[in-house]
């Protein structure tokens, strides 16, 4: 047995999706940062976080919801989300949840969350490749994981499971953290980067997570629990979360498993499709 949803995608959608977007980016970055919407419009001593980049983002999700919209006929279309095989104690995913992760019209609500998540990364990345202390030694990093590992004589130590403390206190023996520090900081740059342009989403936000569970190990909570939540999302969303960005050409160039819908056949207009359902044979 085949199970097969359809999606009815209307500029009018559209535009309440884009609306949808640009409120859950301004919630994002109103709940979980700081200092993103002013007073000043330029902050030169941390430019990523600057509140001229937020109304950019911004601008961003409303021009692509205007491209989406401008790009769908006057009726909508109709769009078939996939066969979903069902074989005896196959559990079926509800068609909201394949709509989201993997149907290229919905690809404009993880532009919000794609933006957030890669700015925090890129802000805290470029503070660290711009700062001797963590490029040139990698000193910062070394006094980090000092303070990771201290079991303090009252109270409980910052890090919870011993294997990890054990872990951070080998690799401070062996010096690491003067390679380890440029490791983290450049790796955060590309995170971010990636996650804004739309290339590899999946991979970026997978190492995003990556980073966010170390540190949250190592007994750092700060903004971390927020960013390793929605990563995972993008993380599940990778098919389509870079869709309006790089992923929309780098993914089908590097051969991934699976193919957009429309690329075999195009989207049967709302109009025409009726037209199908009533046409002779088909009552």
């Amino acid at each position: 047995m085949t199970r097969q949803g359809t999606v009815v995608m209307t500029r009018e959608r559209t535009w309440a999706l884009t609306g949808v977007s640009v409120l859950l980016f301004i919630v994002l970055s109103w709940l979980f940062a700081d200092g993103l919407f002013g007073p000043s419009l330029w902050n030169a001593e941390d430019w990523v976080s600057s509140p001229l980049i937020t109304y950019l983002m911004i601008a961003v999700i409303l021009l692509v919801g205007w491209a989406q919209a401008r790009s769908l006929p006057a009726g909508g279309i109709i769009a078939p989300v996939g066969e979903a095989v069902m074989t005896p104690g196959q559990v079926d995913d509800p068609i909201g949840w394949r709509l989201l992760m993997g149907n290229v019209f919905l690809a404009l609500f993880w532009l919000p969350v794609r933006f957030f998540v890669g700015r925090d990364w890129l802000s805290a990345g470029w503070h660290k490749v711009t700062d001797p202390a963590w490029t040139s030694g990698g000193e910062a990093l070394k006094g980090y994981w000092t303070n990771a590992v201290a079991i303090p004589e009252q109270g409980r130590p910052a890090i919870t499971y011993d294997w990890f403390r054990q872990f951070l206190q080998y690799m401070l023996d062996h010096g690491w953290y003067t390679w380890f520090a440029k490791l983290v900081a450049w790796g955060e740059v590309l995170v971010g980067f990636g996650l804004i342009v739309g290339a590899l989403v999946g991979i970026a936000a997978f190492f995003g997570t990556l980073m966010n569970f170390s540190f949250m190990l190592a007994g750092s909570a700060s903004t971390n629990p927020v960013l390793f939540g929605l990563g995972v999302f993008l993380v599940l969303a990778w098919k389509v979360a870079g869709y309006w960005g790089l992923d929309r050409w780098l993914l089908p160039a590097l051969g991934t498993p699976w193919q957009r819908v429309g690329e075999l056949e195009a989207p049967v207009p709302i109009e025409g499709r009726i037209g199908q359902e009533l046409s002779p044979g088909r009552r």
